[in-house]
């Protein structure tokens, strides 16, 4: 499916991983972002990714242990640098085009590159 066509915003692209176009694991939806300039229907500008992005679908004491724990950043991924969406979203360019999988290459350096045993 492509961005350009219908898609259910909340069942269909909430929680969803992100993949760059190297098939790297960046994340996944947290929030959308609108535009909504009235008199046409509101258009999604940015996917919102990070521990920021979902304060208000958590409970008030989750978001302050959520902040203490992994932080409040919060990373806008423009629309249009979306190149399908299936069951993940992938995009047209590298992770670090977006600043995206900044918390995944900080935990890398814990897990042994020889795989799980």
């Amino acid at each position: 499916m492509k961005p350009s066509g219908q898609i259910n915003l909340i069942g269909g692209l909430l929680d969803l991983p992100i993949l760059d176009r190297n098939g790297l694991y960046c994340g996944v939806v947290d929030d959308i972002e609108l535009d909504d300039r009235g008199g046409s229907a509101p258009q999604v500008t940015h996917l919102l990714v990070g521990p920021g992005a979902y304060r208000g679908r958590l409970p008030g004491w989750a978001v302050w242990l959520v902040a203490r724990i992994a932080g409040t950043d919060v990373t806008r991924v423009p629309w249009d640098a979306i190149e399908r969406i299936d069951s993940s979203v992938t995009l047209n360019d590298a992770a670090e085009a977006f600043g995206l999988a900044r918390t995944e290459d900080r935990f890398r350096a814990f897990i042994p590159k020889w795989g799980a045993m």
